[in-house]
């Protein structure tokens, strides 16, 4: 996440293990839902390509 110091890797990672989103936003505060769901949907769009 740019404008973070939170790799988006972390996302991955968290949602992989079976996290939810809330979790990985309440342990990473300076990420915002907008951000992260946007991260998600632009990796979607690629995979889906």
């Amino acid at each position: 996440f740019r404008v973070t110091r939170v790799p988006v890797k972390t996302l991955f990672e968290y949602l992989e293990h079976g996290d939810s989103l809330d979790d990985f936003l309440d342990g990473f505060p300076t990420v915002s839902r907008e951000l992260a769901v946007q991260v998600l949907d632009e990796s979607k769009e690629l995979l889906l390509a």
